[in-house]
């Protein structure tokens, strides 16, 4: 019988909890909760025993993977898996899934109510603008980008998309028109919804030269990660361009980013919340607990990202 474990330091929501714990109690697994924790060492002495690990937003670093010497598989419930040491991970043979898809409406919602929430000047009682009949860019056509679409054409938006790895014709046939450089749907957007992924090609990626092609009083919503934004570049089109607008649901690294130095054009949420709905705490939770079962009982790796 499988030992897993669900280490949250954020928990699942109990009606997540409720169902993750059925799914193991069903297929006959062993399932620990290990949550609200304080420090990374008491992860470490948690995950000694574990052969199965379900993560959201923590950290598996190369100390918690050197000391769990059981661990066969980590699910990171979500789409971003850039919290896991892979390396680590595929040094000991571990498998590393993440649950793609599962949480992408609830961000796809956040990133929308952002755009709507910056085009009426923050709530601040003033007169704003609408979204029908503007131009809408989004950067990476995955799960969450095709959401985007999907509820910006409600609003009457113009969508634009690029993405080098979803084929044009695809994009095309759900009604987006492509553009074949980030420049370009940079320079033809009055809004850019931003979703790609953090890694050694995307880091800081999103720089001064990206942003300065936006039209005059663009802006940029980024419910992605930080760590692809050049944030100093960001704070100079800040101060460049007068009308430039950042919104995010990852607080900045840079302080200088912070609302205060900016009032009523850069947003950030009290922390990332993307995918902090009932519905995708739920789906991405039974998502992880079903991958792990198929994983141990017909060697299914489907999602691995290692």
């Amino acid at each position: 019988m499988p030992k897993v474990l669900v280490a949250t330091e954020k928990p699942f929501a109990p009606a997540a909890v409720e169902q993750i714990k059925a799914a193991f109690n069903e297929a006959n697994f062993e399932c620990e909760f290990f949550e609200k924790y304080n420090n990374q060492d008491e992860l470490i002495e948690a995950v000694k025993d574990a052969e199965a690990l379900i993560v959201r937003s923590d950290k598996i670093t190369q100390e918690v993977i050197d000391n769990a010497n059981n661990l066969k598989i980590v699910v990171r419930a979500g789409a971003g898996f850039d919290n896991v040491n892979l390396d680590a991970s595929t040094a000991k043979n571990i498998v590393v899934m993440n649950t793609p898809g599962q949480n992408s409406n609830a961000v796809a919602e956040l990133a929308l109510a952002m755009m709507v929430f910056q085009a009426r000047n923050q709530f601040n009682g003033t007169s704003g603008t609408e979204l029908l009949g503007k131009r809408l860019g989004i950067h990476a056509y995955g799960n969450v980008g095709r959401h985007v679409a999907r509820i910006a054409k409600g609003f009457g938006m113009k969508i634009f998309a690029f993405d080098p790895f979803i084929p044009k014709e695809t994009m095309e046939a759900e009604g987006v028109t492509v553009y074949d450089t980030a420049e370009e749907l940079y320079a033809n957007s009055d809004y850019i919804s931003l979703h790609i992924p953090a890694n050694e090609h995307t880091r800081e990626s999103i720089n001064y030269n990206l942003l300065a092609k936006m039209p005059s009083g663009g802006t940029l919503v980024n419910t992605a990660r930080k760590e692809v934004i050049n944030e100093n570049e960001l704070l100079k089109i800040m101060e460049d361009k007068g009308g430039f607008k950042y919104l995010s649901d990852i607080a900045p690294g840079n302080a200088s980013l912070l609302k205060e130095e900016f009032p009523e054009r850069v947003f950030f949420t009290p922390k990332k919340m993307g995918a902090q709905t009932a519905e995708a705490n739920i789906n991405a939770g039974v998502a992880a607990a079903q991958q792990i079962i198929k994983y141990f009982k017909t060697g299914d790796t489907t999602f691995k990202v290692n």
